[in-house]
């Protein structure tokens, strides 16, 4: 007997479509065939790999408001968010298929005698475990410069967005593909182990949890199998005193809220001195209120519901907890009387350690103010976390700033007066348990390739 999974609407708890999950040996065979179909596509040019990468572009933007409502009713995104991740999209596959040819390009070295080069050749297939949380971006972040590489893909995408999942499996089939080189698996959690470890899948990518990260890791090591983990983040805010407070306010508010808070690069934590404290508070309140509940079909709404009603309740515990420690509620808190998975923008002071909003990643609209004797005081509160995703500093002065973000700071990305965010052109990824390995731009492509050397001895 098949087991279906059957989604469900987080602004309504609707229940929506049922898909049959696949089993052990379904799966495992489907890797099988997508490592047949890589044999060929590795061979392709890069001309024709780049002339179906743009048409994946180009059936994104056509199907945009379609996958955009798909979002919305699995995980509950705004539908203004939606179709803003599926043109992010589209411009990420045009930008690969651009500029792929370019950064796998045999690069020469000078040997004084004997020809030399590296050369830079697909792994395989490639494993995809992906979160709901931007279910289009987060696969097509992966698999575009991938695929672009000569490698297959195999999808395991969160089991509350299945729709997105084969959505995505379509537009690479639409777009010309080779049937198998992109699949989507829909499996239970217990058979991970197996399709980590077949013979089939070359290498692992996983964006989710720190727990699920250990799993995959150790699972993927026990074969000798390369992975990239782009895991969770706190990410910190500095607004140092010469701060321009009402642009340092609304940057932050940007920072916390996009996604309603459900993102690994959502600023968490806003360091602030004595000196600014008060003044930060109350403008960073006032940018937050702004971000009123509503229905996220709605093109008005700027905070849609979270992706399920246990979600909320764990974060409304993590509230609860914090100020049970000693944390002040400036701005909401209180789980709202109305249907749907929804929680107020919140706003945390006095953040200490021992509270969840210090120690730990709340993945909702909940921003923590902590107090800071002094600059130095502030960077090494930004550094006193176990995650080291991004980081933002809010300054007057550049300089100062750069120096700042890019010496000072432990994590993978530091923004200096805006928020951090995922660009197809920059390396993203993070360092301590945010991760390790690096998606999007030349460094991103190059994870899943085998960096050959070769010398020839005339």
């Amino acid at each position: 007997m098949s087991v279906t999974i059957t989604t469900k609407d987080p602004a309504t708890g609707a229940s929506g479509k049922s898909y049959a999950l696949h089993n052990s040996d379904e799966a495992l065979s489907i890797a099988a065939s997508t490592r047949k179909a890589t044999a060929g596509w590795r061979k392709e040019s890069f001309a024709h790999r780049a002339e179906l990468m743009r048409r994946v572009g180009r059936l994104l933007r056509e199907r945009r408001d379609d996958l955009a409502e798909l979002m919305t009713a699995e995980m509950g995104k705004l539908l203004t968010e939606g179709r803003a991740e599926i043109e992010k999209c589209a411009t990420h596959c045009d930008y690969f298929a651009e500029h792929a040819e370019t950064f796998l390009a045999r690069e020469e070295i000078d040997m004084g005698g004997p020809r030399a080069f590296v050369a830079f050749n697909p792994l395989g297939v490639v494993l995809a475990i992906m979160p709901w949380n931007f279910p289009f971006w987060q696969a097509i972040r992966f698999a575009a410069p991938a695929l672009m590489a000569g490698n297959g893909a195999v999808l395991k995408h969160a089991s509350n967005v299945p729709g997105c999942a084969f959505a995505l499996e379509a537009l690479f089939r639409d777009a010309g593909f080779p049937e198998d080189v992109f699949r989507t698996v829909l499996v239970r959690g217990r058979d991970m182990e197996a399709l980590i470890k077949s013979g089939d899948i070359a290498a692992v990518t996983l964006t989710g949890s720190v727990e699920a990260g250990r799993a995959v890791a150790a699972t993927a090591g026990s074969v000798i199998k390369k992975t990239v983990l782009e895991l969770g983040g706190s990410d910190a805010y500095l607004i140092l005193e010469d701060a321009d407070i009402e642009a340092a306010a609304k940057v932050c508010a940007t920072a916390r809220m996009v996604n309603a808070g459900q993102s690994c690069i959502a600023g968490k934590r806003f360091i602030v001195t004595p000196s600014n404290r008060a003044a930060f508070e109350q403008a960073f309140v006032e940018a937050m209120r702004a971000f009123e509940m509503g229905d996220p079909r709605d093109e008005k709404s700027k905070l849609g519901p979270l992706q399920s009603n246990e979600a909320r309740d764990g974060i409304h515990a993590q509230v609860e907890k914090s100020v049970a420690g000693g944390a002040r509620v400036l701005l909401g808190g209180k789980i709202p009387e109305r249907a749907g998975a929804y929680y107020p923008a919140t706003v945390l002071t006095d953040v200490r350690p021992g509270q969840p909003a210090y120690d730990d990643e709340i993945f909702g609209p909940v921003a923590a103010i902590i107090e800071a004797k002094d600059e130095e005081d502030a960077i090494r509160i930004a550094n006193d976390s176990d995650f080291g995703l991004g980081s933002g500093v809010l300054t007057r002065d550049l300089a100062r700033g750069e120096q700042i973000a890019a010496e000072r700071l432990a994590a993978g990305m530091s923004f200096v007066n805006t928020n951090v965010r995922s660009d197809p052109k920059l390396p993203f990824g993070g360092v301590k348990h945010s991760g390790y390995g690096r998606e999007c731009g030349r460094f991103g492509i190059h994870e899943f390739v085998n960096i050959k050397t070769v010398l020839v001895q005339g």
